[in-house]
């Protein structure tokens, strides 16, 4: 395990008090596999008045992927897509050419005090999918494969693993796993050719015997079998795939191309890329 690496996270306030935990991208790496962003957030209890809302903002050159585990998120979007997301659903948006969303309260649990937490993570296109047309997958939570472990619960949410395959449909090769141990719960990964990371959502754990702090997302060696265990019970995240590349990132904008940054700053500034139906306010363009 020595040498391995180890990114912890850093605090980003989106607004409202609404903090999450950053890991991707770091100064020590960009991206585990396709994923070049990995936001943790909560668990955070709003109150009636609280406005945690993310509105109007646009991406390309990537998937947006949503998974909850406490709360719920109204998604729009420019193509015309209103899903609420609740926990255990997985939600990719493909933003591709370019996609303008919002992620709100739900008017039910505006005056009501609530629990959100969750993980956002953002996936790299391959380059010949980089200017693919957006769209949105929604997979049910009931739709998600799950497969018991011995003591440990696997959700596949993305990809194949332990002999099921997750619903949702991606361009390269991508692995997204929810893994619950349950106290002295233990379990060994498969080999994975692919770049692997195991993250603490709410617990410490170890690997091959060496504790891992919570909230530190852990690289793992590709092609190794590392065993894993929770003495208290933890709840874990892993990501990974076929690595794509380095990318240039921008605010919400990721592209092999910093030409095509550029490109869709102005296109943003002149509101060319599409509109929330029903919804006039935009986050603007961030100074330059």
């Amino acid at each position: 395990m020595t040498g391995l690496i180890r990114l912890l996270p850093h605090s980003k306030d989106l607004g409202g008090g609404f903090f999450v935990r950053r890991l991707l991208p770091s100064a020590q790496r960009q991206a585990v596999g396709p994923f070049v962003f990995f936001d943790h957030f909560g668990p955070i209890t709003a109150q009636p008045g609280d406005d945690h809302d993310v509105r109007p903002h646009p991406h390309i050159g990537l998937a947006t992927v949503t998974y909850l585990f406490d709360g719920a998120m109204m998604h729009r979007d420019s193509t015309g897509i209103e899903q609420r997301i609740e926990p255990g659903a997985v939600n990719w948006m493909t933003a591709g050419s370019g996609i303008v969303h919002s992620e709100r309260t739900p008017a039910d649990l505006r005056e009501l005090a609530h629990t959100t937490h969750g993980v956002q993570l953002w996936a790299a296109l391959p380059l010949a999918h980089e200017e693919d047309d957006c769209a949105f997958q929604h997979a049910p939570a009931a739709s998600i494969p799950e497969v018991q472990i011995g003591n440990a619960r696997v959700r596949v949410l993305i990809g194949e693993a332990f002999g099921v395959v997750s619903p949702v449909k991606t361009v390269s090769p991508t692995l997204y796993l929810d893994l619950q141990l349950a106290a002295g719960g233990s379990m060994v990964l498969a080999a994975q050719e692919h770049e692997r990371a195991l993250y603490g959502v709410d617990g410490g754990f170890s690997v091959d015997g060496e504790e891992i702090a919570p909230y530190t997302l852990l690289i793992l060696e590709p092609g190794s079998s590392p065993g894993v265990r929770s003495e208290s019970g933890c709840r874990l995240v892993m990501i990974g795939g076929a690595p794509l590349g380095h990318r240039h990132i921008w605010w919400n904008f990721v592209s092999s191309s910093r030409e095509r940054i550029e490109r869709a700053k102005d296109d943003w500034v002149a509101q060319r890329m599409g509109q929330v139906a029903g919804d006039a306010e935009f986050i603007p363009l961030p100074a330059r």
